[in-house]
């Protein structure tokens, strides 16, 4: 079964003046990649909620981070002309904005609604579903590589027939033709 490649980012924040601290794919053949971003000067916005949920220091982005022109160019050459999809798209699309804007350049790929892609059946399905995947596969929430493969792995088990299998604890959804 086809998976979707996946996109996310995490943040400073919410809301104005909000940044991206990291920003995580996964390709359809599993292919990840993982990336802190280093905060332009004027960047200065910081939320210690956010900070709770992902565990990015602002001190460990100015040391280890990478500059914003940096990340631009790595996403740009591994991921062009490619669709990646998010369930976030709003806050994704913006916090990608604001790094291109700063890297001086423009995306070399399309970023796109994971719902465009979802039946109103897996829509009502999906919270539930990832809450029980994020269980078995034991990924650290809210890590833009994790949260990719998570929702990458939840979508897989929608079309599977929105079927766990924990047997093996590795989260790799049921298929329902094997």
């Amino acid at each position: 079964m086809k998976v979707p490649a996946i996109l996310d980012v995490e943040a400073s924040g919410f809301g104005r003046g909000s940044y991206p601290v990291e920003v995580g794919y996964v390709l359809e053949d599993g292919g990840s990649e993982c990336m802190l971003v280093r905060p332009a000067p004027e960047w200065t916005h910081w939320s210690p909620a956010a900070e709770g949920l992902h565990r990015i220091r602002r001190a460990d982005l100015l040391n280890y981070g990478l500059p914003t022109a940096v990340v631009a160019d790595v996403l740009n050459h591994r991921l062009c002309g490619r669709t990646l999809y998010t369930d976030a798209w709003g806050h994704d699309y913006s916090w990608l904005a604001r790094l291109y804007d700063d890297a001086g350049r423009a995306p070399s790929f399309r970023l796109d609604s994971l719902q465009a892609l979802l039946t109103c059946s897996e829509i009502e399905r999906w919270r539930t579903l990832k809450e029980q995947l994020a269980l078995v596969m034991g990924l650290p929430r809210h890590r833009a590589c994790a949260d990719a493969r998570l929702l990458q792995a939840n979508f897989g088990s929608l079309r599977a027939g929105g079927q766990v299998d924990s047997s093996h604890g590795c989260g790799r959804p049921a298929c329902a033709n094997q």
